[in-house]
């Protein structure tokens, strides 16, 4: 439909120039992308009220990108070789600008927690390395409201608040240096199913749009071989049943895959669905039972990153029937975009492979190649 309001389906010349433009933008966004799979967040925050006497807050986040903004507030830079060890060694002289941007609040009154650095290698492609700092106190006497902000993050993050004792602890998600609502440290607050509803959908649509690329490129490849709607729809079906079973057997801990043996196994199934594209001229009848035997990889990753999120158990059937189906509203996303670039019925002419399956789906392969090779040497 794009392609006919502005000509492109008229003139062969035209045709050349979307496709070659096409290629140049894909190529110009895949170079730009790292080979180590990607996260929801790097940012989890846990607070536990032991006996409801002290406080413990535990903070998990990304140690490189925090030291780097402590750094940047200290007028340095962070050094090239920042390991692990280098990186242990930075945060406790940076204590009191760490401070600055963090508060601890009871009854509108802050307190000066004792803080505690803690940094752990990444385990895997998936991961970064982790900085753990843990925050401890007293509560103040007869205090009751407690109010958190942590402003050294600049995306979504979970919080958890509970007893030490809490089964169900509830899940508040903030936006960067976004205060907390208050929490009654005598009660635990029931869990909103709406808030939980949409925050999930929107994580599932952020899964695929923009924060999953090797996703979205998978969708791209299976939809371009054959390009007619009746295929796609089997293709996508395959995909969605897939990724939906091994997501609830992912977090029902049926089960567990490491994300070291996932990560390298999804980037071969872009690679390999690519490469199918290029040398297979019609859509096979086994290809929708392919397509899913890669959807159960893919599942893997969804269930991993949810995993990281704190789902919350009193909502837990909710957050993952909402994650999914933003998932699946990223994945529409994609197609409806990838149709509307190319026409709707591109996939009848005779420039379609030539100009559009074979140099995209090379392209991807490419790129799919260069990821497994830096997911499997990391």
């Amino acid at each position: 439909m794009f392609a006919r309001i502005f000509g492109f389906t008229r003139s062969p010349a035209r045709r050349r120039w979307l496709a070659a433009a096409a290629v140049c933008a894909a190529g110009i966004g895949l170079g730009s992308v790292p080979a180590r799979a990607h996260e929801i967040g790097t940012t989890r925050v846990s607070v536990l009220f032991p006996e409801r006497r002290t406080y413990d807050i535990e903070i998990v986040t990304d140690a490189s990108a925090l030291v780097e903004k402590l750094e940047a507030s200290a007028g340095q830079s962070l050094p090239a070789d920042a390991g692990p060890a280098r990186l242990q060694a930075l945060l406790p002289g940076r204590d009191e600008i760490f401070r600055r941007r963090v508060k601890v609040v009871f009854d509108g009154v802050e307190v000066r927690p004792t803080i505690s650095y803690a940094v752990t290698p990444a385990v895997d492609a998936s991961s970064a390395i982790a900085a753990t700092i843990r925050l401890t106190g007293e509560i103040p006497k007869d205090a009751r409201l407690f109010a958190w902000t942590f402003a050294w993050t600049f995306t979504s993050y979970a919080m958890t608040v509970g007893s030490a004792a809490s089964e169900t602890p509830p899940v508040q998600w903030l936006e960067g240096d976004q205060t907390s609502a208050p929490f009654d440290v005598t009660s635990v607050p029931r869990v909103d199913r709406r808030g939980t509803a949409w925050r999930y959908l929107t994580l599932g649509v952020m899964r695929i749009v923009p924060g999953g690329l090797d996703h979205m490129l998978f969708v791209i490849c299976i939809c371009l071989l054959g390009g007619r709607a009746r295929s796609v729809f089997w293709q996508v079906c395959a995909f969605t049943v897939a990724h939906s079973i091994m997501l609830a057997l992912g977090l029902y801990g049926v089960v567990a895959v490491e994300p070291k043996i996932v990560e390298p196994l999804i980037a071969l199934s872009i690679a390999y669905v690519a490469l199918e594209n290029i040398f297979l001229a019609d859509l096979k009848s086994w290809r929708p039972a392919l397509v899913f035997a890669f959807g159960l990889l893919h599942g893997m990753s969804f269930a991993g990153a949810l995993k990281d999120v704190a789902l919350p158990r009193s909502e837990f059937l909710t957050a993952l029937l909402t994650f999914n189906l933003g998932v699946e509203a990223g994945q529409v996303a994609v197609i409806g975009a990838a149709f509307v670039l190319v026409g709707w019925h591109s996939a009848n002419h005779a420039w379609y492979r030539r100009h559009i399956v074979v140099p995209v789906s090379g392209l991807i392969a490419c790129t799919a190649v260069c990821w497994t090779i830096g997911r499997l040497s990391f």
